[in-house]
């Protein structure tokens, strides 16, 4: 049988467990013939697709707090340069104008 099973967090699930429970009160022979097999097939299938659900929910959640600091990234950036960053554009050209190269370095 499968490890221990929180019902609470695997409430999808509920009735194969509950199937699975009683199959396996039917005694030794039941469960040695594999009458309980079908059953135990059931539920690791049900306790997969809820774990992978999950996992989905957690990418999502993700791909969100991402996408929110990247927008709040960008937003800062353009509070201090700009839009495009045209601030930094005319202060890299007024540089290169009177160093006579760009920041990088190299000569232009």
């Amino acid at each position: 049988m499968h490890s221990i099973i929180d019902r609470e967090k695997n409430f999808e699930c509920e009735d194969i467990i509950q199937a699975l429970e009683e199959c396996h009160k039917q005694g030794f022979m039941a469960k040695a013939f594999g009458k309980c097999t079908p059953v135990k097939q059931q539920l690791s299938m049900c306790l997969h697709e809820t774990r992978m659900a999950e996992q989905r929910k957690k990418i999502l959640q993700q791909r969100e707090k991402i996408k929110s600091f990247e927008q709040k990234k960008k937003k800062l950036f353009e509070e201090e340069y700009g839009k495009d960053g045209y601030l930094k554009k005319v202060v890299e050209k007024e540089y290169e104008l009177e160093h006579g190269k760009s920041q990088g370095g190299a000569p232009a």
